[in-house]
């Protein structure tokens, strides 16, 4: 499968069809699926049936003719809608997500909904109530969460490009995880209508892609204001492609100090020390910063959005829609329909965001998170008077073992140690491939000012071009 700039430009010159890319694409999907295991539903019959009705017209759509996938907590009129959980196992949306629609009137193909951790809630894939699934590039290891099903089919040539959604770090921890590039935009950039919400005020949807140009163009395709999402920012959509430069001298690039990188493997910041080197010798200019609230990231935003999530998913009580667990009284109705519905992620972080609200507690320790994030927001605004991006690890480590982590929830959680604080600040943020350690990939991560994802992909483009680093090498593993 070859990279979205490279499928539309094979289409535009007319070398060739969209039903040859949407059947290549379900092809390479029967061929690894059974491995992989990164897909809820395939809708082979219906994507080929569009991708037919575009080979009879003219080109036309940004994206014309490109397969995809969704992640499946981002809803899809008439096809089925799960968020990985037991209690929406049937649900089937009477809508589409704004960024569903956007892709259609691009004449992008849709082949398949991808698995994720039930809720997104997770840093693994493990949490998903239906199945787990596995990184492209070594099998039994995890390929990140929550959007890992999103991360690796496109690590494993099953689609050029798929969207996820990021609330801690889940686009751009996965991405990191299966050696591709995952870019979460500003909060606001892309509309969460149609999302399944976790944290509202921390979810963002992004794409994972095999290159940064790719991210550029389908971000071009999914941004802009929308009137159904209140949280929405009225930023005229811009051509981020064209940011694409290549040049970086004189750009500012922000590192932080050695002690503040907190549990990092050995592998994982010789990969980071080459590229920073990397970008040092493009003529970038490396100034180290200081984000002084960093270590309290992980457990703020483990307060915040629990809460969020406790409020957000309060909806599912088998009255409405999804699943309804029969009962003698309508609150032991409500009781065995979450009870039965919910796995156990979801359920921890119910009662966690339960307790920090609750009385006598809510001050002591949500509304203490929420000033911490105040706190963390500004060290972001006064790193940025000194450079242009920041660049962190995406991750401590690299991918790890199936099973390894499930049953230490806060091992589990300090996953996403360096992509959380970008949630938190509301900025964007991408991973970029940047070498491997004992065969599985590392990532780099880009912070940008809100906003301001022309510069964070200039410099993600300039670094990529540099290091030419290829995630075609996953295809191997699934035996392509």
């Amino acid at each position: 499968m070859q990279t979205v700039k490279e499928i539309i430009r094979s289409l535009q010159s007319g070398e060739s069809k969209p039903s040859e890319w949407v059947e290549l694409s379900i092809q390479q999907i029967e061929r690894a699926e059974s491995s992989i295991q990164s897909f809820l539903s395939v809708q082979p019959e219906m994507a080929i049936q569009q991708a037919k009705k575009l080979d009879e017209s003219q080109p036309s759509g940004s994206l014309y003719g490109v397969p995809y996938a969704l992640k499946d907590n981002i809803c899809t009129e008439g096809l089925r809608t799960t968020a990985a959980s037991r209690i929406l196992e049937n649900y089937i949306p009477p809508y589409s997500a704004t960024v569903a629609e956007k892709l259609q009137n691009e004449n992008a193909v849709l082949v398949g909904k991808t698995n994720l951790d039930e809720f997104a809630m997770g840093s693994s894939t493990e949490n998903s109530a239906f199945q787990k699934t596995h990184n492209p590039h070594r099998l039994g290891f995890v390929p990140g969460g929550s959007s890992g099903g999103s991360a690796a089919a496109v690590a494993a040539n099953m689609v050029p490009f798929a969207l996820g959604s990021d609330t801690g770090g889940s686009i751009r921890q996965p991405a990191a995880f299966c050696g591709v590039v995952g870019l979460k935009p500003t909060y606001g950039r892309v509309s969460r209508f149609g999302l399944i919400a976790f944290a509202s005020s921390l979810d963002q949807i992004g794409p994972f892609t095999q290159t940064v140009e790719d991210a550029a163009l389908v971000l071009e395709a999914i941004s802009g204001y929308d009137p159904h999402d209140s949280t929405s920012a009225k930023h005229e959509t811009e051509r981020f492609s064209q940011a694409l430069t290549g040049d970086i001298k004189g750009m500012r690039v922000g590192v932080l100090p050695q002690d503040a990188l907190h549990g990092l493997d050995n592998g994982v910041a010789d990969a980071l020390q080459n590229a920073i080197r990397t970008l040092s010798s493009a003529g970038a200019e490396i100034v180290e910063i200081d984000l002084p609230h960093q270590s309290y990231a992980v457990a703020t935003y483990y307060l915040i959005a629990p809460a969020e999530a406790s409020s957000n998913l309060a909806r599912y009580d088998g009255v409405r829609y999804g699943r309804r667990a029969s009962g003698e009284t309508l609150l032991e109705m409500y009781e065995k329909t979450r009870s039965e519905g919910f796995g156990l992620e979801v359920k921890r972080r119910i009662m966690i965001g339960t307790y920090a609200l609750s009385s006598g507690y809510y001050d002591a320790f949500y509304k203490r998170a929420q000033k911490m994030r105040t706190l963390i927001r500004q060290d972001y605004e006064k790193a940025f008077a000194k450079c242009d991006v920041i660049l962190t690890p995406t991750t401590p480590t690299t991918a790890f073992r199936m099973g390894e982590k499930l049953e230490s929830p806060l091992q589990m959680y300090l996953n996403d140690i360096f992509t959380i604080p970008a949630n938190l600040a509301g900025l964007p943020g991408i991973s970029v491939p940047c070498g491997k350690v004992d065969g599985l990939p590392v990532g780099m991560q880009l912070v940008g000012r809100a906003f301001d994802e022309a510069t964070l992909l200039r410099v993600a483009h300039a670094y990529e071009q540099l290091r030419g680093f290829s995630v075609q090498l996953a295809a191997e593993e699934v035996g392509q």
